[in-house]
């Protein structure tokens, strides 16, 4: 047997991870979306992972499939790519048929803008929406932007699917001015664990293996200038990783700045890096000594260390401490919890009674939608929306019964 040629064979991977529909929201890696796929839970849940974001910093992002009476539940949809579809289609042969897709966020535009590819790819499964959806900028209705409305329900107003198997518990909503914040997690009680989209992270130390297929956002991050070549190390990617965790976190953390535009240019352009892989040598960013401090910091000193995302704590719940811990001690009523999968970095956690106890504790007792030091950009982003009344001083006042 003559072994296939190797151009052949990257196209072949390149057209199973096409995703056409990248230009509705672009973002990093646009239109090529690898996918990883592992187990979580044993015969009962599994992980789907692939890259968004902006300029580099990108971090995995999560469709969770979870086993349910008959087949198979998806939640936080996922670009379905062919190389998606195909390792998809290998549970269903095992597993039984997709039964029900669920999109538990109201305020997840990167799990939303694929829902329709998706639903498209199971016609006979049934679509479950958080209430309250919307789109920014322009306020579409859900049908126009293909998500089928005869098979289309919405949770908590037309009730909750596998209620045998799941129960569901909203956090939420708040008013976040443009539209709300509303996520619905989701409890398997077969397998223990509770499934959220961005209420709970566990931020991963090591660079997350998807970065095996490309590490150019590592790399990219990692120098110090852009005249720096993108070398690959095991040290430049986890340089890399920590850093990008604190772009995601919080924007623009404190230890980093922006050079002069003179120094920019100067830098650019340069033999080696005159190619798009390295922004031909653009790199606007110079990180100042306390950085790696900070991404320590932001990882936790314990294995498996649970928080809530600083940008979601500063620009969605500023204001909304009390939904926030009224949330937490809703799970305090789940019985035998043992694992946490959110739709981003590290699942499964080990997560039961002590952990949330811990959490529920240090949000209490803590000081919340902090100012200062890392949190200083995310705080004059809030400071500045609700002074041009863009968000509400009262994000709980639409909600009042």
């Amino acid at each position: 047997m003559i072994d296939q040629d190797p151009i052949a064979k990257k196209k072949e991977s390149s057209d199973s991870q096409n995703w056409p529909w990248w230009p509705l929201l672009p973002l990093y890696p646009y239109g090529l979306r690898r996918t990883i796929f592992s187990e979580l839970i044993p015969n009962q849940i599994w992980s789907f992972e692939q890259l968004q974001g902006l300029y580099y910093v990108a971090v995995p992002v999560r469709l969770t499939v979870v086993k349910i009476d008959g087949g198979l539940m998806l939640i936080n949809p996922l670009p379905p790519t062919s190389e998606l579809n195909k390792k998809l289609n290998l549970l269903v042969e095992k597993y039984g048929p997709i039964l029900t897709i669920v999109l538990p966020t109201a305020s997840g535009l990167e799990h939303k803008i694929s829902l329709p590819a998706l639903s498209r790819s199971f016609p006979n499964a049934e679509l479950w929406l958080c209430p309250g959806q919307w789109s920014f900028p322009f306020n579409i209705p859900s049908e126009l932007v293909g998500i089928p409305k005869r098979r289309t329900k919405i949770l908590i107003d037309d009730g909750f699917p596998h209620q045998e198997t799941c129960k569901w518990i909203s956090l939420g909503p708040v008013d976040i001015g443009l539209g709300r914040f509303q996520e619905i997690s989701c409890f398997h009680k077969p397998s223990k664990s509770l499934l959220v989209t961005d209420a709970l992270i566990s931020i991963n130390p090591e660079p997350p293996l998807l970065f095996d297929l490309d590490p150019t956002p590592l790399l990219f991050h990692s120098r110090e200038s852009g005249d720096e070549p993108m070398e690959d190390s095991p040290q430049a990617r986890r340089k890399g990783w920590l850093r990008l965790i604190l772009f995601a976190s919080f924007l623009r953390p404190e230890s980093l700045s922006i050079p002069p535009l003179s120094e920019i240019l100067r830098n650019a352009f340069k033999p080696g890096l005159r190619n798009f892989r390295a922004h031909f040598g653009l790199f606007p960013f110079s990180w100042n000594k306390g950085w790696e401090e900070s991404a320590k910091e932001l990882i936790g000193n314990t294995q498996n260390y649970i928080q809530i995302a600083p940008v979601v704590e500063r620009l969605v719940f500023p204001r909304a401490k009390d939904v926030y811990i009224k949330w937490l001690d809703q799970l305090k009523d789940l019985k035998d919890m043992r694992w946490l999968i959110p739709a981003h970095y590290k699942a499964p956690i080990p997560f039961r009674k002590r952990e949330l106890n811990l959490l529920s504790s240090q949000i209490k007792s803590g000081k919340w939608a902090k100012g200062k030091g890392n949190w200083k950009f995310l705080d004059s982003i809030d400071e500045g929306l609700l002074k041009q009344g863009i968000v509400p001083a009262n994000p709980l006042e639409p909600f009042k019964d």
